[in-house]
């Protein structure tokens, strides 16, 4: 028999998918059954190399792991790269297919969602249960006709959906009632039920709420789920970081405009993230990775950023970059064929001896590599470029020099590293704290999605 679908959509972006769909998987594999995550189109700089080839969006990587499975291509057939506002790479079944501007993307609907129900049938094949996750809103009507990854997507697999809110951004009736309004007969049949996420206090003070919005959308609430502090996933996108501001640690991180793998400061979450040069001293800055190298090196010269950042090392600041970020440490960065940008050159910082050459070619893999000190530690690399360096090496990758540090500035392509908390706590010359482990963290989501769901509602509707 072919998996049971099941759909988690969406009142908004950042309402919460991620972390139920994640929920979800765990819970159903916690109860026996062969799960695998979906997630038809991700739009995220945020990814992850799958061991076979090929990346995928660190939401469904997270989600595969809740499901005991090593990441594939085909939970997260179609990943955009914004490269600007207007567009992206996009990541087909894992490989570089094309740049495309928005408009553009959209005139290869038909063979897209072709390419999304293969994947999926993939998947069917294999599992019991396939959890797809929507993106942003099920009811984007300006988007309808071309939507790939939401309603259209649970009616060509008959998948019921449920409806996720966050209450913690207040407006939830208007989101929920809305958004059910808002759905044409056939599509409102597939929603199933709504969830209502991130309460804080004590949820019988919301039973009058769940009353009105039952009634009101003519559809039964799953459960009100509580705002959760002790876990965390992986990052899917830049949302997650919009609201951070500069604290009082003693790290900053650059908040570039086309910031990637924020999963690589998920031991840093007290850090300060900057737009502007600020008036004080820090023991450590840390510029991250970057979809578009040149045109974030353009953007941080334009804060003037660049000069702050070379004044904080000659103050005995210590420098980080990674991937990206370490790229702009260098001398130059070269990009003849535009493989990265629009952009051909660009000096960087002149912290660290490296000259960069972009190239069409990504490189995607895990690696093992150790510190001179002896540290070892699991990492990937997802890049555009080659750098070469006339300096110690930052690690050594299976007997060869990577990356590159001297001075107390330092540079590497291995996003991971940071996560590693022996590696941070040598970098940062100090102890940093650990986080629960990845399978305690999805443990601990089962068991809120099993504490606050109803779940004979879950059964009927659902499974």
């Amino acid at each position: 028999m072919p998996a049971k679908p099941l759909m988690i959509g969406g009142t908004t972006s950042h309402a919460g998918k991620s972390w139920m769909t994640t929920a979800i998987c765990r819970h159903l594999r916690q109860r026996g059954f062969r799960v695998a995550p979906f997630k038809a189109q991700n739009m995220s700089n945020n990814s992850y190399p799958c061991v076979g080839g090929g990346e995928i969006g660190r939401a469904q990587v997270a989600q595969a792991e809740a499901c005991g499975l090593e990441p594939h291509p085909d939970f997260n057939p179609i990943l955009l790269k914004p490269t600007s506002d207007m567009g992206s790479q996009v990541v087909l079944h894992g490989q570089v297919w094309k740049n495309l501007r928005a408009r553009e993307y959209y005139t290869h609907f038909d063979y897209l969602f072709g390419e999304v129900l293969a994947a999926y049938e993939r998947l069917a094949a294999r599992f019991d249960y396939v959890v797809m996750e929507g993106a942003g809103s099920i009811a984007e009507l300006n988007l309808k006709s071309r939507d790939l990854v939401n309603l259209n997507l649970a009616r060509a697999v008959a998948a019921p959906a449920l409806l996720v809110s966050d209450i913690d951004r207040g407006g939830i009736f208007a989101a929920i009632i809305g958004t059910i309004a808002l759905l044409e007969p056939e599509e409102r049949a597939l929603v199933r039920a709504f969830a209502v996420n991130r309460f804080r206090g004590d949820p019988a003070l919301f039973e009058d709420g769940v009353r009105i919005l039952e009634q009101k959308s003519g559809k039964p609430c799953l459960g009100v789920f509580p705002y959760l502090r002790e876990f965390t996933i992986d990052e899917e996108d830049g949302v997650s970081v919009e609201d951070r501001g500069a604290g009082a640690s003693d790290v900053a991180i650059v908040k570039l405009p086309r910031i990637s793998n924020l999963t690589d400061f998920r031991l840093l979450p007290d850090a300060a993230w900057i737009t502007r040069p600020l008036d004080r001293q820090f023991q450590t800055v840390i510029l991250p990775g970057t979809k578009s190298t040149l045109p974030d090196l353009a953007w941080l010269r334009a804060q003037g950023l660049d000069g702050w950042i070379r004044e904080q090392h000659r103050r005995g600041a210590r420098i980080i970059g990674v991937c990206g970020g370490y790229q702009m440490l260098g001398e130059e960065i070269l990009d003849p064929s535009q493989a990265d940008s629009e952009l051909t050159e660009g000096t960087g910082l002149g912290l660290l001896p490296v000259r960069t050459t972009m190239a069409a070619e990504k490189t995607t893999r895990t690696v093992r590599a150790a510190l001179p000190s002896g540290i070892e530690f699991s990492a990937y690399e997802i890049h555009m470029g080659e750098s070469v360096s006339r300096c110690a090496p930052f690690a050594l990758v299976e007997g060869r020099p990577e990356g590159a540090r001297q001075a107390n500035v330092v540079g590497t392509y291995l996003h991971g590293a940071l996560e590693d908390a022996r590696v941070l706590s040598e970098l940062l010359g100090r102890p940093v704290a650990t986080m629960p482990s990845k399978d305690e963290a999805y443990d601990g989501l089962a068991g809120w999605f099993a504490s606050h769901a109803n779940l004979q509602l879950f059964e009927e509707q659902f499974l």
